[in-house]
């Protein structure tokens, strides 16, 4: 390997690492407020990347009405809830299931956007509001639940989802056009607009995020309530207000992720398992708690995918997904155990 393979491989895998530092920071966001391991993290990459190349092709994107269906199955189970006696927070659940899915509606049936920025727009809005609604309808309910009992909800969320995503989408792969197809040789290493868009973007997201959790009341009420649940709680933070909010930062972030990834590569309807299955063994290596940590393991599996297409391509999977197993093996060398008492 000569020096100019090695600079076109560390490019393609600061792209990748840069989608997977998004993946880890959802997860991570989710899990430490939430204690859920949101496998259905990358349908969300597919459902906005699909979307926005319907958009592109001048074609109503069908997610619409899984948003609408969503919506009304919130407002009936929330209504349930409030004839049995349950307090109900009707402005959030009028924002997240009314307002929001309205506008969506609003601008997908009303507008045919052109620009890039409009479409891109379209699709935020479309995908966003997911979140929170799927929080109130599967894993709200969940709260007390063990972690192992949520995993295995959310892993039934998302065989559900890539079922959904074939229905509205499709078998068939679509691409987006680029969003800076401008291009460059830089001592022999091609350097595409569209790569310093997907790796800029990524760090001005992960810098935004970092100021919102460390400087806005929001995020830090987040903070708190995944730091003490309970103390959040009687402190007068809403815990479950709390779940709607990171849900619905995991959504965007899931949808940025997908307008940026979109013409990089061919989207098909399960190809947001692996990207967020990346991003998952990123959030293990910042052990499920740590941004900083869970941003490094993005960068390291994403130039360890990159050097292995290269020496072992048809094992490169193989070999990113070993990387959780001395991980693991580390982490519970360095964890105090509690033995079960009799």
């Amino acid at each position: 390997m000569d020096l100019q393979i090695a600079l076109m491989l560390g490019q393609d895998g600061m792209v990748n690492g840069a989608i997977y530092a998004l993946m880890a920071l959802a997860l991570v966001l989710v899990f430490s407020v939430t204690r859920v391991i949101l496998i259905p993290q990358g349908e969300f990459v597919t459902y906005a990347a699909l979307s926005m190349a319907a958009i592109q092709a001048g074609k109503l994107p069908s997610i619409v009405w899984l948003l609408i269906t969503l919506a009304v199955l919130v407002l009936i189970v929330e209504a349930w809830r409030h004839s049995r006696g349950v307090r109900v927070d009707w402005k959030s659940t009028l924002v997240w299931a009314v307002v929001v899915p309205a506008i969506a509606a609003g601008l997908v049936f009303g507008l045919q956007p052109k620009s890039g920025w409009m479409q891109t727009l379209v699709v935020l809005a479309l995908i966003t509001p997911m979140g929170p609604l799927v929080y109130r309808l599967v894993f709200r309910p969940l709260a007390h639940a063990s972690v192992l009992f949520l995993l295995i909800v959310s892993v039934a969320l998302h065989l559900v989802m890539v079922g959904l995503g074939l229905y509205y989408f499709g078998a068939e792969g679509s691409r987006t056009n680029a969003i800076w197809d401008a291009s460059w040789d830089l001592g022999g290493v091609p350097v595409s607009g569209q790569s310093l868009v997907v790796v800029a973007t990524a760090i001005v997201l992960l810098i935004v995020m970092f100021w919102f959790f460390g400087r806005s009341i929001i995020g830090k009420a987040l903070r708190a309530t995944a730091i003490n649940r309970v103390g959040a709680r009687l402190m007068g933070i809403p815990t479950d207000l709390s779940g709607d909010v990171c849900f619905a930062l995991a959504a965007l972030i899931g949808a940025a992720s997908g307008i940026l990834i979109a013409p990089v590569t061919t989207i098909y309807y399960d190809t947001g398992f692996l990207i967020g299955l990346k991003g998952f063994v990123a959030a293990i290596i910042g052990g499920l708690t740590g941004y900083p940590g869970a941003v490094a393991g993005a960068v390291l599996v994403g130039q360890l995918e990159s050097f292995s297409s290269f020496w072992a391509s048809a094992y490169k999977e193989v070999i990113v997904f070993t990387l959780i197993i001395p991980v693991l093996w580390w982490r519970s060398l360095n964890t105090r155990h509690v033995e079960d008492e009799e």
